[in-house]
């Protein structure tokens, strides 16, 4: 299990002013099931969102529901089992959007994913409670799809 909080680009002493989230993961389950579990409203739905409204074809703009919030995934890019990439939001005014990529690769049985999100500008407070939320938000969520594909385990929050 890795997760690594990187700059996007390393030009001198100082820290850059923005920051990408990267994390990895093995899952037993195989890159056919993992791509559908992103790619598939149905199977999204069920570790991710409450409710998926749309569908998540490339070029298409979803609506992901959960009780207390609602915010919208455009997919830009869904290679079947090799890789799905998505923009979206960080704030209600759309001031923060940001572009995660998700990419599965065999591994032995299973898979291995490589999730990146980001740029996260760390220079302002909004932009570096967006990427805190987000290492936070993409750790508990990565569990919350390893529960459900290797164990047939929902872990999201009863509300």
């Amino acid at each position: 299990m890795t997760d690594v909080a990187t700059p996007t680009s390393k030009s001198g002493p100082r820290p850059e002013a923005t920051r990408t989230i990267r994390m990895r993961r093995r899952l037993t389950a195989s890159p056919e099931r993992v791509f559908r579990a992103f790619s598939d409203p149905e199977e999204l739905a069920r570790w991710l969102p409450e409710r998926v409204d749309g569908g998540l074809a490339v070029g298409s703009r979803t609506i992901l529901v959960w009780p207390r919030r609602r915010l919208w995934w455009e997919v830009l890019e869904a290679t079947p089992s090799r890789r799905f990439m998505f923009r979206w939001p960080w704030d209600d005014a759309d001031q923060l959007i940001t572009t995660a990529t998700v990419d599965f690769t065999p591994a032995g049985y299973g898979t291995l994913l490589d999730l990146e999100d980001g740029p996260f500008p760390v220079d302002t407070a909004e932009g570096l409670d967006a990427w805190a939320a987000g290492l936070e938000g993409w750790g508990e969520a990565l569990a919350m799809l390893r529960a459900h594909l290797d164990f047939s385990v929902d872990l999201r929050p009863l509300v």
